[in-house]
């Protein structure tokens, strides 16, 4: 645990170093990385024997869950991208 928390605190400070430089290719490389490890993700899931076996039994269950994870996220960003750009800028154009 510390060993992650130190490696997210390392990588804050370079950032903080490195942020008058710019850096368009990172966008790229984090995006690879994520690809990279969702795929690893479903390769772990997918070779784990309990979880396959468990699947059926998930069911409605899951789909209700995820469902709710998705609307919930999406209307929290929602809220917030309102809040942050379509409140403020008409604050702006008054002023």
């Amino acid at each position: 645990m510390f060993i992650i928390i130190g490696i997210m605190l390392t990588g804050m400070l370079i950032g903080y170093l490195l942020r008058s430089k710019r850096l368009t290719w990172i966008h790229k490389i984090i995006t690879f990385l994520i690809w990279t490890l969702l795929f690893l993700l479903g390769i772990d899931v997918g070779g784990n024997e309990a979880i396959i076996k468990g699947l059926h039994t998930l069911g409605l269950e899951a789909v209700i869950i995820t469902l709710g994870a998705v609307i919930g996220s999406t209307l929290c960003a929602w809220g917030l991208w309102y809040l942050l750009y379509i409140r403020n800028n008409g604050k702006e154009k008054e002023a």
